[in-house]
C-alpha cells in the first residue's frame, strides 16, 4: 500500500495541510519550515500502531501535546491526522484512517481522542466515540489502532503503519554506539543499532544486500573493492562492517566502519534501507556528507530500486544537486512556505511560475529552490 493523501490540522508547524502524495515525493522549504515535522506525522502514527507503543507513549515521546499543537492554532484545540491508503497509485482509497486528539481540561490532563474513524472504501467501519466510550471515557485515552483485540477489521492499516521506516543516519552513532548511553530512540532513526540490524538479517539475505551495496560503492568510493559483515569474537560477538581497499600490499588493506568516511557510512545506510523492505521509507536529507556527483545520481538510483520493490519514498532535501535531476516532476515535490499563520504546503506544480519553468525544460532545482530561500537572506552578508 501507499499513502495517497495526508491531512493535518494543528500539527506542529502546520495549521492545516491537505496534500496528495505519490510513490516518490520530495519535500523542499527553508530551514525550520517543517520538513522534519511533516515526516514526523507518519512516524507518530507508526509509534501508535507498533507493539509496545500506543497513543500515550507516542505523545509523551514528543514531550506532550502542547509541544505538538501548532502555535497558530488559537482557539481550535484539536490536533488531527488523516491518511488515505491505496493498494496502487491513482486508485480510490482502500482505507482511510483519521484521529482527533486534545488534552483533558483538568484532572490528569491526559491526551484523549475526540474521534477515531476508519473507512474501508466508502464504508465507515469505525466511528468513535461510541456507546462504550461514553460509558467509560478512559477508553478514549487509547486508540483501537493500537489494540489487537479492537483492530481486527482494519489490521491492514496497523500492519502498514508499524513497518514505516525513517532514516537520518548519524555516522558517529554507527562508529561508537556504546559511547552514547541511555535508552535508544524508538525506531532507531539515527542508526545507533544499524550494525545490529544488519547482523540480525538472515545470512543469505544479508550477503545478497551487501553484495549489491558493494557494487555501488565500487563506483562511488575510490579503492574500495569488497564489503563484508564480520563478527569480532574478541569483542564478545560485536558486529562490524569490513571493507577491503586497494593498496600497495597484494591483498589490499582492511578497514572497519570506524575508519569509513561519513559519506561512505551514510551511503551504506541509504542503500541498505532502500533494499531492506517494501514499507514506506522516510529519508531526511540523504545528500549530507555525499559528493555532489553521487548526489546528482541519487534520484535515479532511488527510482530504480523503488520500482523493483514497489515501495513509497518521501525525501526531505535542501540539495540543488539532488533536485537537478530533470526526472523529478512538479507533482511529486511539496513546497513548504512558512508564514505568520503556520507553514503552508502545496505541490510545486500548483504555482504557475514554477510550472512554467518546468514546462520550459528547467529542473526542479532551477525552477523551485529560489522559493525556499528566506526573504531576508541577502542581509546576512551585512551582519556584524
Amino acid at each position: 500500500m501507499i499513502v495517497t493523501r495526508l491531512k493535518l490540522l494543528n500539527w506542529r508547524n502546520f495549521q492545516k495541510v491537505d496534500v496528495k502524495l505519490g510513490e516518490r515525493m520530495f519535500l523542499i522549504g527553508p530551514n525550520a519550515s517543517g520538513k522534519s515535522n511533516l515526516l514526523d506525522s507518519f512516524r507518530f502514527l507508526r509509534d501508535i500502531a507498533k507493539s509496545g507503543g500506543g497513543l500515550q507513549k507516542a505523545i509523551s515521546d514528543r514531550e506532550g501535546l502542547t509541544k505538538i499543537r501548532c502555535l497558530a492554532a488559537r482557539r481550535h484545540p484539536n490536533i488531527e491526522v488523516e491518511l488515505d491508503l491505496t493498494d496502487e497509485a491513482d486508485q480510490t482509497p482502500t482505507w482511510t484512517y483519521s484521529i482527533g486528539i486534545k488534552q483533558q481540561p483538568r484532572g490528569d490532563r491526559k491526551p484523549y481522542l475526540t474521534f477515531e474513524r476508519v473507512w474501508h472504501g466508502e464504508q465507515l467501519i469505525l466511528d468513535r466515540p461510541d456507546e462504550e466510550d461514553r460509558k467509560d471515557t478512559l477508553r478514549l485515552t487509547q486508540t483501537h489502532l493500537e489494540q489487537i483485540s479492537a483492530n481486527t477489521n482494519f489490521r491492514d492499516i496497523a500492519r502498514f503503519l508499524e513497518t514505516i521506516l525513517y532514516l537520518h543516519l548519524v555516522p558517529q552513532l554507527v562508529r561508537h554506539p556504546k559511547e552514547f548511553s541511555g535508552p535508544g530512540i524508538p525506531g532507531d532513526p539515527f542508526g545507533r543499532s544499524f550494525l545490529e540490524r544488519i547482523a540480525q538479517t538472515p545470512e543469505r539475505i544479508r550477503k545478497a544486500r551487501l553484495k549489491t551495496i558493494e557494487k555501488a560503492l565500487r563506483l562511488a568510493v575510490p579503492q574500495l573493492k569488497e564489503l563484508t559483515h564480520v563478527v569480532d569474537a574478541q569483542e564478545g560477538g560485536v558486529p562490524h562492517l569490513e571493507a577491503v581497499y586497494e593498496h600497495w600490499r597484494p591483498h589490499g588493506a582492511k578497514q572497519r566502519e570506524r575508519d569509513f568516511s561519513d559519506g561512505t557510512l551514510r551511503l551504506i545506510g541509504l542503500l541498505w534501507s532502500l533494499l531492506e523492505s517494501d514499507s514506506l521509507l522516510l529519508l531526511e536529507e540523504p545528500e549530507l556528507s555525499l559528493n555532489a556527483g553521487i548526489v546528482t545520481r541519487l534520484p535515479a538510483l532511488i527510482y530504480r530500486l523503488q520500482r523493483q520493490r514497489k515501495r513509497q519514498i518521501i525525501i526531505s532535501t535542501h540539495s540543488y544537486e539532488l533536485l537537478s535531476d530533470k526526472g523529478i516532476g512538479g507533482e511529486e515535490t511539496l513546497l513548504l512556505t512558512p508564514g505568520s499563520e503556520g507553514t503552508y504546503a502545496e505541490e510545486a506544480a500548483s504555482k504557475a511560475e514554477i510550472r512554467a519553468l518546468l514546462e520550459s525544460g528547467l529542473s526542479m532545482a532551477e525552477a523551485a529552490l529560489s522559493h525556499t530561500a528566506p526573504s531576508e537572506i541577502r542581509q546576512l552578508e551585512l551582519f556584524e
